[in-house]
């Protein structure tokens, strides 16, 4: 199956996903979750749709980039991004990606968070999504199917959550600001650069910037550089060559940065990704 696995529906995941969001039968099963693998080629793109039923979506190999229309989202192995129902979002993959996701029912989505966000994955609660992706479509609910999605539910509950994503803007002078960052995340390009380029001032810009988004410009570009790094990180890139590419003038202010905002250190992190 070129690397697709079949699903238990005899369906490959290729065709379960040519029309994204629609009939896939993860979605009409009657049972609280169930799960959804596909693998992924790289640079191959989901595009915009959504779901009836939240979504875990989880890669045990490869880094997925996600963008809902309020923000973008990097997600390395090790983390995993809660998509509530309904949420319109776009897939693509940097890398072979090896997707394991788990579809909540209404009752059990209870468990994750109300909104869109990305989640430390532990140990326990990847081992769960693979024992579930083995299930039956059908699981028993008095067995092992039925021990897995409780512990499932708990473990999404009891989730870290974690700041790599990096909220939209609508302002057309900030969306080109943006895509430029988002194209060389160490361009020094400040926001009185950019006032100077596309003819408005800094201080419009500025206003603009936290009202769209919610923070400084300062703030949005460390998410974007921190969000940038994982990903770099995660496909084997070392540290120090991770923290210049995405701007960072010294390994250990990276460092600083990088662990407060994931609670490791690039270090720690590239050696996770490795395993």
């Amino acid at each position: 199956m070129a690397g697709q696995t079949l699903s238990r529906t005899g369906q490959s995941p290729a065709a379960q996903a040519s029309a994204p969001g629609r009939n896939l039968p993860q979605e009409a099963v009657d049972r609280p979750l169930a799960a959804f693998t596909r693998d992924y080629a790289e640079a191959e793109t989901v595009p915009r749709h959504t779901h009836e039923r939240a979504q875990l979506l989880y890669a045990t190999r490869g880094v997925m980039r996600i963008a809902t229309d309020a923000a973008s989202f990097v997600v390395p192995p090790g983390r995993a991004l809660w998509v509530p129902a309904g949420v319109a979002h776009t897939t693509a993959t940097a890398g072979r990606v090896a997707m394991r996701s788990i579809f909540f029912r209404a009752d059990a989505a209870a468990a994750g968070p109300p909104g869109v966000a990305v989640l430390a994955v532990s140990p326990l609660l990847r081992e769960l999504i693979l024992a579930a992706c083995a299930e039956p479509l059908e699981w028993d609910e008095a067995g092992r199917g039925g021990h897995l999605a409780a512990l499932i539910r708990d473990e999404v509950a009891r989730a870290a959550t974690l700041p790599l994503g990096v909220p939209a803007v609508r302002d057309a002078r900030l969306q080109r600001l943006a895509a430029a960052l988002q194209a060389e995340p160490a361009r020094p390009l400040t926001i009185e650069d950019w006032a100077a380029a596309c003819g408005a001032s800094a201080r419009t810009l500025t206003r603009l910037f936290r009202r769209e988004t919610g923070m400084s410009f300062g703030r949005w570009r460390q998410l974007l550089r921190l969000a940038e790094a994982a990903a770099l990180l995660a496909q084997g890139v070392a540290p120090a060559r991770a923290a210049a590419a995405v701007g960072y003038a010294s390994a250990s202010a990276f460092g600083a940065a990088y662990r407060a905002a994931f609670g490791v250190t690039p270090g720690e992190r590239a050696r996770g990704s490795s395993r």
